[in-house]
């Protein structure tokens, strides 16, 4: 099936303004149907959930339906969705609330390609307990995170191991079943960092190998909202740190506080927009399924015009990607630092992004941050060839 980008920009009001959006990955533009989904729900009468009076049964019901909807996405159980304001704030909880059980002679694996998210709650927690944090280096000559280290680093007093679905930085898909494998043959716990990667591909938490996989529904059309996705049974043991009162069954025990019930809204109708991404009968994991596949291939054909481009002007250096990527290129130009670049393309209506986009360790290992960075072009599903031609001209 292919996308009828045409119809799909329609739905993004804010493309209305001109401006060629290629810094997805740092954010992208909210659906209509989202919009309105979090304007109708704040219309609404709505209560803290309950059972007592309709709008106290209105939120319980946006809590499920949302908990459902980012299940057919990633294909977990909605009864192991747990909702947060973001997923560095999620991956603190989870980091906490393992480490309770964490000790000197434990580790803890984690990798130099990951976004900050993804490493820092982790070090900190092992550095809090006495555990031993052990580093997945990245091969820098080719952008890959190479299986192999995995062997040598994950023993069995590992604990967890940390690995991202799709580097932010540079879009390099590495192998995550692979280490997932690993890691449960010597009993550790996998953490997957979903937030770049559930934008730009089909995902499956179980095929990945995934204890948990955080995901933030900004990075695919919808609201500043996160969710963290494990089995029920993972949860069941997990004790967080929380008020007396508040639930004590889970998920709803890692929710802290009042849940953005419009917000929730939101996360629902972006779900329901990427399954209508292309038109097709089925049920809305099917849809969701088979439109990401569409989107990937589409994004993938963008991604390759852009990087043919890019390689044709003498002044840009590429950083090196996996074999497997997603649709995020980084890159400098010579005679002027990413800052300046990234000023000198959103003059012309073009936005990138720039610095380490918290990708600290990678940018630290490759010997940029110290020197502004990169320059980061995301795509999406709303973008177009013209607006890729526009890009590479301007760059020129």
């Amino acid at each position: 099936m292919s996308l009828d980008v045409a119809r799909i920009r329609s739905g993004y009001p804010a493309l209305a303004e001109g401006f060629a959006h290629f810094d997805g990955a740092g954010g992208t533009q909210p659906a209509e149907p989202v919009i309105e989904a979090i304007g109708a729900a704040m219309r609404t009468a709505v209560s803290n959930r309950g059972a007592a009076h309709e709008p106290a049964r209105r939120s319980g019901e946006m809590v499920a339906a949302a908990r459902a909807a980012v299940a057919d996405l990633v294909g977990g159980d909605p009864e192991g969705v747990v909702f947060g304001p973001s997923a560095t704030a999620l991956t603190y909880l989870v980091a906490r609330t393992l480490s309770q059980s964490w000790g000197p002679g434990d580790d803890i694996v984690v990798s130099r390609l990951d976004h900050d998210a993804n490493v820092r709650p982790w070090v900190q927690a092992a550095e809090a307990t006495g555990a031993t944090v052990r580093w997945a280096g990245v091969d820098l000559a080719t952008g890959e995170l190479p299986v192999g280290q995995y062997q040598d680093l994950v023993g069995p007093r590992t604990r967890l191991v940390a690995v991202t679905a799709a580097s932010n930085a540079t879009g390099t898909v590495p192998a995550v079943r692979d280490i997932s494998a690993l890691a449960h043959k010597a009993g550790a716990l996998v953490y997957v960092d979903g937030v770049h990667a559930t934008a730009h591909r089909p995902t499956d938490v179980a095929a990945l190998g995934a204890d948990f996989y955080v995901t933030s529904a900004y990075k695919w059309s919808g609201p500043h909202y996160a969710a963290v996705i494990a089995d029920p049974e993972v949860w069941a043991p997990l004790q967080p740190v929380k008020l007396i009162p508040s639930p004590s069954v889970a998920p709803d025990r890692f929710e802290y506080g009042t849940l953005s019930f419009e917000l929730l809204a939101g996360v629902t109708a972006a779900v329901d927009h990427l399954a209508g991404l292309v038109l097709g009968p089925g049920s809305r994991r099917s849809r969701v399924l088979a439109s990401m596949a569409a989107a990937e291939e589409y994004e993938n054909a963008l991604a390759a015009r852009l990087l043919e481009g890019l390689q044709a002007i003498d002044t840009v250096t590429l950083l090196p990607s996996g074999r497997e990527r997603c649709p995020t290129i980084s890159f400098r130009v010579d005679g002027r630092t990413p800052a300046e670049t990234a000023r000198a393309l959103g003059e012309q209506g073009l936005c990138v992004s720039h610095g380490d986009y918290y990708a600290v360790e990678y940018f630290e290992a490759a010997g940029l941050r110290a020197t502004g960075g990169a320059v980061r072009a995301s795509i999406y599903h709303y973008n177009t060839a013209d607006e890729i031609d526009r890009l590479l001209e301007a760059i020129k």
